[in-house]
Order: structure tokens, then C-alpha cells, then sequence
């Protein structure tokens, strides 16, 4: 009788770094249990890439979860703010930029734990990342260890005893060119994800946003091409 997999909960917006995480996670032998969350963003075309990168990698189980974060607004990502566009690297990393949504990764980790606990799982992955988004607090390695203890302090499952849980954030001191390397080595299909914050009428990339000029970088100094379609390519 062959031996169960251990299940992971894979927090998955469609896009490049979370795809790549649950090709990460899949490689490691995990039963996957993919969740996104619908929190009223902006670039909703995502759900519909997260549902395709859960389909190619055939997880266990995916859930979208309904979550309105439009109600509280304060981004460019859920409220009628302008997403920056054409900002160099030097800008980008400037400080908290106005796409950072208030507590969104707590908010997220929160409901990853909750249904980690429900299916008697304790390892989370999540594609945090440290290096290109330096100015969001809710993604450095401080924030996530600090989220770890919490796991294990505010749930049935960790005072009890019935297990360690474990934040995996594979990328956080990756560049986007490795991420992108990763991506590939770990069978992840770009032309199923997406990570343009203001798409286009037709859902294609702007090629503008903050998120596209890192992801059209990585691709580039990777050697690779985006197979996404995008409003404006790299000049």
C-alpha cells in the first residue's frame, strides 16, 4: 500500500511567481491544494490564469474565495487610484508604492492557515518576494517568520501538538531573471499566467505597470521570451 503525500496549501494568484511556486511545491513530492482569492482586484483576469496554472499542474483541489477588499480600498489595485506606469527601477524601489494592498498577505497566510487546519496540513507556500518588491513590508523574510509563530500559537492543531506549520517562500530572495529560470525548470507554462496590474480591453498586458516591466526584465535577462501578449513589449 503506497504512502500518502503530505498536502501543502498553495496560495496561487495566476501569476508568474505563484505558478512557479506551486511547480516548487509539486516537484517536492506535496498533494496541492491550490487557493486564490477574489478580493475585488483590479486585474481580475487573473482568477481565470490561476484556474489554468491549477489545471496544468492537476492539483489535489482549487478554491476561490470570495473576499471584497474594494470595500477598504487604499490601492491602486482596489480602489479608483491610477496604477504607476513607466517607472524605472531606481522608482520602483523608492519606497511602499501605491499598488501595496493594506494587510493583503496577512489576510491571504490567514485563510491558507485555516484550510491548512481543516485538511490536516501544515505547510503553506506563498511567492513573496524580498528583492523586486523591497518596498512591501507584508513580503520580507521578517514578516513571514513572524507569521510562522503565529500559526503555530493561534490554532487547535499547533497547541495540541499535531504539528510544526511552515511557511515555504521559495522566492523571496530570488530575482525575477532566476524566478523566471525556475519557473521553467519546475515545467511552469507562461502562457498561462498572468501578472499585468492594469490590463488591457482585450485582458492584454500593459507592459507598463510595475509588474510587467519586472516580468518583461526577468524574461529578457533570462534569455527567454514572455509568451503573454502584451500592449507595449520592452523597446
Amino acid at each position: 500500500m503506497g504512502h500518502s503525500k503530505k498536502k501543502a496549501v498553495v496560495l496561487l494568484s495566476g501569476g508568474l511567481d505563484s505558478a512557479t511556486v506551486l511547480g516548487i511545491a509539486v516537484r517536492q513530492g506535496f498533494s496541492c491544494y491550490a487557493l486564490t482569492v477574489n478580493y475585488g482586484q483590479r486585474h481580475r483576469v487573473e482568477l481565470a490564469a490561476a484556474a489554468r496554472v491549477a489545471g496544468h499542474f492537476q492539483v489535489a483541489q482549487h478554491q476561490e474565495i470570495n473576499l471584497n477588499l474594494r470595500q477598504f480600498g487604499g490601492s491602486a489595485l482596489t480602489a479608483d487610484i491610477q496604477v504607476p506606469t513607466g517607472r524605472t527601477q531606481e522608482e520602483m524601489q523608492g519606497g511602499i508604492p501605491i499598488t501595496y494592498v493594506p494587510a493583503r498577505n496577512t489576510v491571504f497566510l490567514s485563510l491558507a492557515l485555516a484550510w491548512a487546519e481543516t485538511l490536516g496540513a501544515f505547510d503553506i507556500f506563498a511567492g513573496m518576494n524580498a528583492i523586486d518588491y523591497s518596498g512591501y513590508p507584508d513580503c520580507r523574510p521578517q514578516f513571514i517568520e513572524a507569521f510562522k509563530t503565529l500559526a503555530n500559537l493561534a490554532t487547535k492543531a499547533g497547541v495540541e501538538g499535531a504539528g510544526n506549520f511552515h511557511i515555504h517562500t521559495p522566492l523571496i530572495r530570488l530575482s525575477k531573471k532566476e524566478i523566471v529560470l525556475l519557473g521553467q525548470e519546475v515545467g511552469v507554462d507562461f502562457s498561462l499566467t498572468h501578472s499585468c496590474y492594469n490590463p488591457g480591453p482585450g485582458k492584454e498586458a500593459c507592459g507598463e505597470c510595475d509588474s510587467c516591466k519586472l516580468r518583461l526584465a526577468g524574461f529578457e535577462q533570462a534569455g527567454l521570451a514572455d509568451p503573454v501578449p502584451y500592449l507595449r513589449g520592452p523597446a
